[in-house]
């Protein structure tokens, strides 16, 4: 029987302390309000997702366990603690109306024919989003000065890195199955990456941006300010390339001009 790698351990939404919020300090940062609600719209629809996963892998009973039993249900815990959150910050927002908005055209992204060719591929890409998620609740981390979302952040951002070590795990096992090359994976990394402005985020932070009105523009132009300055890039780098296993010095040297890349992508 194949390992896993999971915590025994878990948070669950009573002890975020949605009482404890610091109404004032938050209400006004739109910065804030997209990132959360983003995430939100994003967490809330990882049923789809799952369900492709769970087809494509059908024939791995340990991983469709854990996707099952483990995965979604953290993911969708996510999404209702942001949504508690926002519902506690800005009590006016449409949340129901704004999510059905972004499912309407997430939906028609999110199926089984976009997955990898392969199930190794596949894995490759599940490491890069979470590399994604990861990094993206650690930036909102950083930028939350209200104490009751930092903590939310970091928490969740902790289930993503557990998440990112499982599909890295699974990944080592295709990768032998498959016999997947270098190549091959860095093709997986490429298409994954090239998606970016058609991903669930991109759509996600569109339609959280609508309710924001006439700032949505310069509420959108703050917010990549702020994540020039404190997005981890280094982080994100080092997590992209592990798919990769390169050797150490290698890894190294391919860091810092990707690294100067994505920064100046940022600026």
């Amino acid at each position: 029987m194949e390992t896993t790698v999971v915590s025994t351990q878990h948070w669950s939404l009573d002890q975020i302390g949605y009482e404890r919020i610091d109404v004032a300090r938050v209400r006004s940062r739109d910065d804030l309000f997209l990132l959360v609600c983003s995430a939100s719209f994003i967490e809330s629809g990882s049923d789809t997702y799952t369900r492709n996963l769970i087809e494509y892998f059908a024939s791995d009973a340990d991983f469709v366990d854990w996707l099952q039993d483990r995965w979604e249900p953290e993911e969708l815990q996510h999404g209702r603690a942001l949504r508690n959150y926002l519902q506690h910050v800005w009590p006016d927002f449409d949340w129901d109306a704004a999510y059905a908005g972004f499912f309407a055209e997430y939906a028609q992204l999110c199926v089984i024919d976009e997955l990898e060719p392969t199930r190794g591929q596949e894995l490759v890409a599940r490491c890069i989003v979470e590399t994604g998620t990861t990094t993206y609740y650690q930036a909102l981390a950083a930028l939350a000065d209200e104490p009751v979302l930092h903590g939310l952040a970091s928490r969740i951002r902790a289930d993503e890195v557990g998440h990112y070590k499982q599909f890295y795990h699974q990944f080592l096992k295709y990768r032998e199955r498959e016999g997947l090359g270098r190549a091959q994976v860095v093709a997986a990394i490429w298409r994954r990456v090239a998606e970016l402005r058609r991903s669930d985020s991109d759509i996600a932070l569109r339609h959280a941006a609508r309710a924001l009105g006439g700032r949505a523009d310069t509420a959108r132009d703050h917010l990549y300010a702020l994540l020039a300055q404190r997005f981890p890039v280094d982080l994100a780098v080092r997590m992209a390339l592990k798919p990769l296993r390169l050797h150490t010095g290698l890894q190294r040297c391919a860091e810092r001009p990707l690294g100067a890349v994505v920064r100046r992508m940022m600026h």
